[in-house]
């Protein structure tokens, strides 16, 4: 049978030389290896001390934005929702009551949202989608928990405090 291309190379079978089967080469050979890693700059960041620096698109943990006033931004569109390729992000919609102008910017706004940070790609297709910047993505990680529902994060846990408040 004929090769397809002429890449083949043929193989020398003869048999190994004394020092070949000792492995002596490739044994000097992976000890210099080793020698020239160990005066290499070093690529450990000591964390408490050293911060690391991140890239200036890192996306980390979701926040629900307020406008000027302190009223929430969210309108509850289901943008957000809709876009997520993983769908991590669940919202329920409410009518603003009279007399709730000062909690909410819009006649409508979330009664309910979450987002599942252990399904969360944080691909930041939410903040794109958000037609009224109420959803940002921050500089910093999600922080380890011991249970799945402590990934679960509110609306009481994304929406930052009201400037006016503290709250």
């Amino acid at each position: 049978m004929q090769a397809l291309t002429d890449r083949s190379k043929m193989v020398d079978r003869k048999p190994m030389t004394f020092v070949e089967r000792l492995y002596l080469w490739n044994i000097i050979k992976g000890m210099r290896i080793t020698f020239a890693h160990l005066f290499r700059k070093k690529v450990t960041v000591k964390f408490p001390e050293q911060k690391r620096a991140f890239s200036p698109v890192f996306r980390g943990l979701h926040i629900l934005n307020r406008d000027e006033e302190g009223r929430e931004r969210c309108t509850a569109c289901g943008l957000c929702a809709v876009s997520c390729p993983a769908e991590a992000i669940t919202m329920e919609g409410a009518e603003r009551k009279p007399g709730e102008e000062h909690l909410y910017r819009e006649e409508k706004y979330a009664a309910k949202y979450e987002i599942n940070m252990l399904r969360c790609i944080f691909c930041g297709f939410c903040e794109e989608a958000c037609p009224k910047d109420a959803i940002y993505l921050t500089e910093t990680f999600a922080p380890a928990n011991y249970k799945r529902e402590g990934f679960i994060y509110g609306k009481d846990d994304l929406l930052i405090p009201d400037p006016k408040t503290g709250k």
